[in-house]
């Protein structure tokens, strides 16, 4: 069985986690969770983020 998850693209309602302000960057872990982020806070956590192997997508692009 093949399971594709899909999300909806981020809207102007969808605010950071860490600041409220626009978020830019979705970043889903492998547990189901999900974070949003401006680009700031993203690029601050990127690095654990990766090390949690969250899927991270910057404005509908998935990296």
């Amino acid at each position: 069985m093949t399971v594709t998850l899909t999300s909806s693209p981020l809207t102007a309602a969808d605010r950071c986690d860490r600041c409220s302000a626009a978020a830019k960057v979705r970043a889903t872990l492998p547990s189901g969770g999900e974070l949003l982020f401006c680009r700031h806070h993203a690029n601050q956590h990127e690095d654990r983020l990766r090390e949690l192997e969250a899927v991270i997508v910057m404005d509908a692009v998935q990296v």
